[in-house]
């Protein structure tokens, strides 16, 4: 009999560095998509930026010595002590490393750069938290109990394990990313201590040292360690961006955009790429919670419309077809083998049968009547009621208020109803993405059920993206961007200079894959990129290559596209 694997914990029974690690997790992506980050784990980082860094670094770790030593004579519990007193050797042991590094270059670590302002900001929270001067305790030298002792011992370790743990995180990752086959990289000390086994043992004793001494703290003071565990990712990721470069990149993708000369066309998919649910079952529960009872009478002046009860029934029998359909589809056109070389025509041809079977569901709805009635109000308070993914509206508002980017966002989708999409978006100060999606038909602001088709299928996303990007003409020079995550999207992200794949759907990767698409996560992609980028060189995005790019969040596209 096959063993039982062990029960995930959920959110609630993780430990208060875990949690607060995954809600904070956005910034770790700012510091790993960061210029300097891409650099060192691409090998090209230039060796005069690398000993700034160290330099930095150095009384950074002294600081934070500085601070185990503080909360070490805060802590009342002596397994605590002696907890803290090995964290504090293992920060020795970095500096050892450091003075390892000067030893290879001759010089005086202490004597090599003046202390930059992001470090000095950070080791002085740093300082400052581990003295006590933190919002709710008692000053300096007033600390009278063991228990407002212990409570700094936490808020000191709240503000230091998100630096344990960003820097075993991101070890680990640029330790998967070194090849056996290219040579020595030259940062391989460097990326061997942070990804060994004794470094992410340290990060995870950090962890469940803030979990014991918190445990007896109050909701408030719960707080107070959040928002010095955020604001000390915050600090880290400035941290990194404030180191010098000499050197192009290839993030952020603005940085090589001159708005004078240049133009920016960022296009995304509205349904599951933005939302979190699908637009249409929206606009299906907006038409059944306002339909009458059947045992109600409707107003004479209103369309005749089914019940509440019908219009389940039949949404239900709608949405079955759909999916069970949708798939006999996709089979239908998938090649018996794979495709070895990608051929934009020939998945053009094939997704042209998509095309007509998602035209003929729409049909299919607006004859059975289920869109008929909604009032169009109803629709704008969904619509500004709406869950966005975590990070999409943000990166949409840093894009739109940028005056200086001239950057312009569209907006391409089935969904029905464009109302939705800019009522939406509107809630966020959004109002001036343009909407490229169906429209529904209204009578005295009620819907007659119909739907003015614009854009049902892959064919006509990828004509109105084609459409869009011939308006803006060849005046300066146009970088697109294409955002999406189903299939519908192929196209469009196989047309546009770079197109990112959001999410994980199989649907998507399976069919791209079949027709020679090559799909390769964003953050290895650019550190390749990096590695090929010198002086005088031009990240070339090259449209229909058949390569897309894949990012689980928005965090990613933002940091990629915008930077911190």
């Amino acid at each position: 009999m096959a063993a039982i694997p062990p029960k995930s914990p959920s959110p609630e029974e993780e430990g208060l560095a875990r949690r607060l690690w995954i809600k904070f997790k956005r910034e770790s992506v700012f510091a790993m998509y960061s210029p300097f980050t891409v650099c060192l784990a691409s090998g090209n980082l230039k060796l005069e930026t690398f000993r700034h860094y160290i330099a930095q670094d150095f009384h950074f770790l002294k600081a934070f010595s500085q601070a185990y030593e503080l909360a070490e004579e805060c802590a009342d519990d002596d397994d605590a002590k002696l907890s803290i007193s090995e964290l504090r050797k293992g920060v020795l042991e970095e500096l050892k490393m450091h003075d390892s590094f000067v030893k290879e270059w001759g010089t005086d670590l202490a004597k090599m750069a003046t202390v930059n302002s992001a470090t000095v900001k950070y080791t002085e929270f740093l300082l400052a938290t581990a003295s006590g001067k933190v919002e709710g305790v008692k000053g300096p030298g007033k600390l009278a109990t063991p228990f407002e002792k212990t409570k700094v011992a936490a808020y000191t370790l709240g503000a230091m394990s998100p630096c344990m743990r960003l820097y075993a995180f991101l070890g680990k990752e640029f330790h998967a990313l070194l090849n056996a086959n290219e040579g020595n990289h030259p940062y391989t000390k460097w990326i061997d201590n942070y990804s060994s086994e004794s470094f992410q043992a340290s990060a995870l004793q950090n962890e469940d040292l803030l979990d014991k001494l918190s445990v007896s703290l109050t909701g408030e003071e719960l707080d107070i360690i959040e928002k010095l565990y955020h604001q000390a990712m915050k600090l880290e990721v400035e941290f990194f961006c404030a180191q010098p470069l000499a050197q192009p990149t290839v993030v952020p993708l603005i940085k090589g955009h001159n708005p004078a000369g240049d133009r920016l066309i960022i296009f995304s998919d509205f349904d599951l790429t933005c939302t979190i649910v699908d637009s249409s079952a929206i606009l299906a529960e907006i038409a059944i919670v306002t339909a009458p009872k059947s045992d109600q009478n409707q107003p004479e002046n209103q369309l005749g419309r089914m019940s509440s009860g019908e219009l389940r029934n039949t949404w239900g029998l709608l949405s079955k077809q759909y999916t069970e359909e949708y798939e006999q589809c996709i089979e239908s056109f998938m090649p018996s083998e794979k495709v070895e070389n990608f051929n934009y025509e020939t998945l053009h041809k094939a997704l042209e049968q998509l095309s007509h079977f998602e035209k003929r569901a729409n049909s299919r709805v607006i004859e059975s009547g289920v869109l008929k009635g909604i009032n169009l109000e109803d629709i704008k308070k969904a619509g500004e009621r709406l869950s966005l993914q975590d990070g999409c509206t943000t990166f949409f508002q840093k894009v739109v208020k940028n005056e200086n980017l001239n950057a312009n966002v569209h907006v391409l989708s089935y969904c029905w109803c464009g109302d939705l999409i800019r009522a939406s978006f509107s809630s966020a100060g959004l109002n001036a993405l343009n909407v490229h999606a169906n429209e529904f038909s209204f009578k005295e602001s009620i819907s007659t059920g119909e739907i003015i088709e614009k854009v049902e299928s892959p064919i006509d996303k990828v004509q109105a993206f084609n459409n869009t990007l011939e308006k803006y003409g060849t005046d300066r020079k146009n970088l697109s961007v294409y955002i999406g995550d189903s299939v519908g999207d192929l196209l469009c992200l196989l047309e546009a200079d770079i197109g990112i794949v959001i999410g994980s759907s199989s649907s998507l990767r399976r069919v791209g894959s079949q027709f020679g698409v090559t799909f390769i996560p964003l953050y290895p992609g650019l550190v390749k990129k990096q590695k090929e980028y010198t002086e005088g060189s031009s990240s070339n995005w090259k449209e229909k290559s058949g390569i897309l790019y894949t990012v689980s969040s928005w965090a990613e596209v933002h940091a990629f596209i915008l930077g911190w």
